[in-house]
This record gives structure tokens, sequence and C-alpha cells, in this order.
């Protein structure tokens, strides 16, 4: 199975934000990806809540979103004045999206997104020791790798 085309890891690489000290995705960025609506995409989690335990997705604070807004300059126009705050699904939460939205484009979605997990921990691991220096610093939101 091919990735979908468009979709490259540098660019889903671009959409993992550091939030809560755990790497996410932004439910507007996924559902774009699967070309759902993004109330879609929240209403189909809504209804399996049982399957997004706190540790796979969670929803922000007004407070959070309104850092992100400030701190992250990578956000669409669009995304910014989103009347609600957005779900932040980490990469087990993402893994779990594919068994709710079972589409032939979000499973090669999923696989592409999955491999960009994977790439950035590969990039974090061979550059620990610049890692722990930037984690010494106190910073609640790391925007884009």
């Amino acid at each position: 199975m091919e990735t979908p085309v468009g979709i490259q890891e540098e660019n889903l690489a671009q959409r993992i934000y550091l939030l809560r000290g755990k790497k996410v995705m932004f439910d507007f960025d996924l559902a774009k990806l699967y070309d759902l609506e993004t109330r879609v995409l929240k209403q189909q989690v809504r209804r399996n809540m049982e399957r997004f335990p706190e540790d796979f997705m969670f929803e922000l604070s007004r407070e959070e979103w309104e850092q992100v807004i400030t701190n992250c300059d990578n956000l669409s126009v669009y995304s910014r004045f989103k009347p609600f705050p957005p779900f932040a699904f980490t990469e087990l939460g993402v893994a779990m999206l594919s068994s709710v939205h079972n589409s032939k484009k979000a499973i090669m979605v999923n696989i592409a997104i999955m491999r960009a997990f994977v790439n950035l921990r590969q990039l974090i691991d061979t550059n620990k020791d610049l890692i722990q220096r930037i984690l010494r610093i106190d910073f609640v939101i790391v925007c884009n790798y």
C-alpha cells in the first residue's frame, strides 16, 4: 500500500507537537488528512470514547489552546479561530483512529503518520544530548522539531 498523494513524512512531522510532555497531532490536521470535517472526526471519537483513554487522546483546555495559538506559527489561519479547543491525539490515539474511521485512505494515512512518529523518535534518539539540554529549558509547548 502506498502513501496517499501529497502526504510526505516531512509534512506530517510539521504537524506533530509536544504538549503535556507527549507528541500529539490535532484533530483538525487529522481530519484534513482523512478528508473529513473536523466535527465528523470528533463525533466518531465521542461515540467511541472507551477506545480513547487519556494517554491516547485529550482535549486541550482553552488556556492550552491559547498558548498553542500564540507560540506556534505553523497553524493555519482557519485552525487558529476555531470556537472550541481541539482534541490532541498521541501516537496510540492515531493508531486507534484507524479502528474508528476504517476507510482505505485512513489506513494509508495512519501508516504514513506512524512512520513519521517512528522517524521523529529515531531523530530524537540520535540527538539525545541536545534534546536533554533543550528539555532543561522550561518550555510548556515546543512547536515543530
